[in-house]
């Protein structure tokens, strides 16, 4: 250092603020490019912003961010031709831990006209500090546009800094960082050019970079989602969409719009016509970019709820610092408040979309699973979800909503009633559908995986009850039968005892039920997990205490008849009982207990 230089302490605790910012603010080390291109962007914009009242501090045409490495060196040079820094203003902005000089520019800028006013970045003055992740000292030169004399400010981040008289050619900033011996990566222009793509590909300030003599290019600056609506091309919008995350379709839907008032922010989103890779990972979150005044921030914020993480794009705000890290966001109101306008507003694009069922047909049979998951939204939003949900019925065909089920549901039915399986063209002939047959009632149907479990999540819609239609039994015997389902019940009393005494263990129950009307019985879970939840946890190797099933029995059924009016003689229908709970166990998609004993059973009924 310049020991004939003047030599201040920082304005703040600088050695837990500094380690802060290098240990706990930014969660990866590469942010600290970030956060200088960022603050050189910010005195490009403050530059031309005074040069509309001040002709002579105009930009030079060549106006660009210069990023320069100097690997014999171990330096690494970020150079703009921004408004610079007096000596007094080095003093304030980087002698001060947390004082802003673009905050306080920002509090200036109240009389002028919204596009005249620059876009404003680092409001909260810690992101020059990043710099000491990656370097061990750092020289700060500049000139102030309109002056002829330059200052250099210099420090190693410990206690305090160095200022003295500095030499630039012309107005403007350069940071120079002394390149840690752990951070030579740095010093990489391939490395830096996929940084500056990363995060700051859409800032309107030239950024280039200096590889081998010559200056390339490393940002396109054209953020798209700031453009008016009727500017963006279909072509521009979709080529912009298949960069976002190697995607090859065109969206089904593109969302594009500017949020204005209380909450100030762009969104550029986009519906996928087919589902990316990610959307079926165990990591089930929203990837949607957020950017602060173009500057990308992270993909984790989580601006959707997971059951929306097939939608694609970038939301960009005005209302967040930049250098917010991700923990910090998590806790913050206004993004709380972006992640609830965003989300009103794709529910409201795809609640318009299910309005054609041609076009919103093949988006559910791929999304249709994901959508589901909103029954576990701990936000509120089930209901306005399940809005979007469609299923297969008893009583139409194609697909169907909730809302339309209810604009059919009989006089006097309590519920809305649904049935989930793994197979759909099984569940359709499923024996516990055939009391409701009987009684003209709807059944809606689910073959996704998922349908077995969200009905434990999910149990009301527009003030009806959701039931699984295995447990309705009590509801539906209030229903009246069709007429010509009406038929002549056994007493199964006795048939009832002897089953239970037959079968011991293997069931929790043998009851009589009004859920069957053609078949003789059936499975039903005896509380507890759903039958087809075990049989898929058991699959996925995750057993636990299961619960033997209720066999039902059909009192109108003639086999049932026949058997009641033996056991009511005292024969032994041990043989039968064993039979009646196999068959149900296939009716329900399940295997016999025991497959070549089901076998010679079947084989000695038919002899007999």
């Amino acid at each position: 250092m310049d020991h004939t230089a003047e030599k201040h302490e920082f304005g703040a605790e600088v050695g837990r603020l500094l380690d802060l910012v290098v240990h706990s603010l930014y969660s990866e080390r590469e942010i600290f490019l970030r956060e200088l291109v960022a603050n050189a962007a910010d005195a490009t914009d403050r530059r031309r912003f005074e040069a509309l009242t001040d002709k002579n501090l105009a930009l030079p045409e060549n106006a660009r961010i210069l990023i320069a490495a100097d690997k014999a060196g171990r330096t690494l040079t970020i150079s703009d031709s921004g408004i610079g820094m007096r000596r007094e203003e080095l003093i304030a902005h980087l002698g001060t831990i947390a004082r802003s000089g673009t905050r306080a520019f920002g509090e200036q800028l109240g009389a002028a006209k919204p596009e005249e006013r620059p876009s404003l970045i680092g409001q909260f003055g810690v992101g020059f500090y990043a710099a000491f992740m990656v370097a061990d000292r750092v020289v700060v030169t500049s000139r102030h546009a309109g002056e002829e004399s330059a200052w250099r400010w210099e420090s190693e981040g410990r206690g305090g800094y160095e200022i003295a008289p500095g030499e630039r050619e012309a107005a403007g900033t350069d940071v120079v960082l002394h390149i840690k011996a752990d951070a030579e990566e740095y010093l990489d222009p391939a490395r830096l050019e996929a940084i500056v793509r990363k995060w700051a590909d859409h800032i309107t300030v030239p950024i280039a970079i200096l590889r081998d003599g010559k200056e390339e290019a490393a940002n396109e600056g054209t953020a798209l989602w700031r453009r008016p609506k009727a500017e963006l091309s279909e072509e521009d919008a979709t080529s912009f969409y298949r960069g976002l995350g190697n995607l090859f379709d065109k969206p089904l839907a593109t969302l594009h719009w500017r949020a204005e008032g209380a909450l100030e922010f762009y969104a550029l989103l986009f519906v996928p016509a087919s589902p990316p890779l990610f959307v079926a990972s165990e990591e089930r979150r929203s990837r949607v970019r957020l950017h602060v005044r173009r500057m990308f921030i992270t993909d984790e914020a989580e601006l959707l709820p997971p059951w929306l993480r097939f939608v694609q794009g970038v939301v960009d705000t005005e209302d967040l610092p930049l250098n917010v890290s991700r923990e910090m966001l998590q806790a913050t109101p206004v993004l709380a408040r972006i992640r609830r306008a965003v989300t009103n507003r794709v529910v409201t694009e795809l609640a318009t979309l299910a309005k054609n069922a041609e076009t919103y047909a093949p988006f559910w049979e791929k999304f249709g699973p994901v959508l589901k998951e909103s029954a576990w939204d701990e936000a509120g939003d089930a209901e306005k979800a399940a809005a979007l949900w469609r299923f297969r019925s008893t009583a139409v065909e194609g697909w169907t909503s909730f809302a339309e089920y209810v604009a059919r549901m009989k006089p006097g039915q309590e519920s809305i009633y649904v049935l989930g399986g793994e197979d759909a063209a099984a569940l359709a002939h499923a024996p516990v559908l055939e009391g409701f047959r009987a009684r003209g009632i709807e059944v809606l149907l689910g073959s996704d995986p998922i349908d077995a479990f969200w009905p434990e999540r999910f149990d009301r819609f527009d003030g009806r009850k959701i039931r699984r239609a295995g447990a309705a039994q009590e509801e539906l015997a209030k229903l009246p039968l069709l007429a010509e389902a009406e038929g002549t019940e056994a007493d199964v009393g006795a048939l009832l005892r002897a089953m239970k005494s037959a079968l011991g263990g293997a069931v929790a129950d043998v009851r009589a039920t009004s859920l069957l009307a053609e078949s003789a019985v059936m499975l039903v879970a005896a509380g507890g997990v759903d039958l087809q939840v075990q049989r898929m946890l058991r699959r996925a190797g995750r057993t636990g205490p299961e619960m033997p099933p209720v066999l039902e029995i059909n009192p109108r059924h003639r086999l049932i008849v026949a058997l009641a009016a033996r056991a009511e003689a005292g024969e032994d229908i041990g043989p039968e009982a064993s039979l009646l709970l196999d068959l149900a166990r296939i009716g329900d998609g399940d295997s016999p207990r025991d497959p070549a004993g089901f076998a010679r059973a079947v084989e000695n009924a038919l002899a007999s």
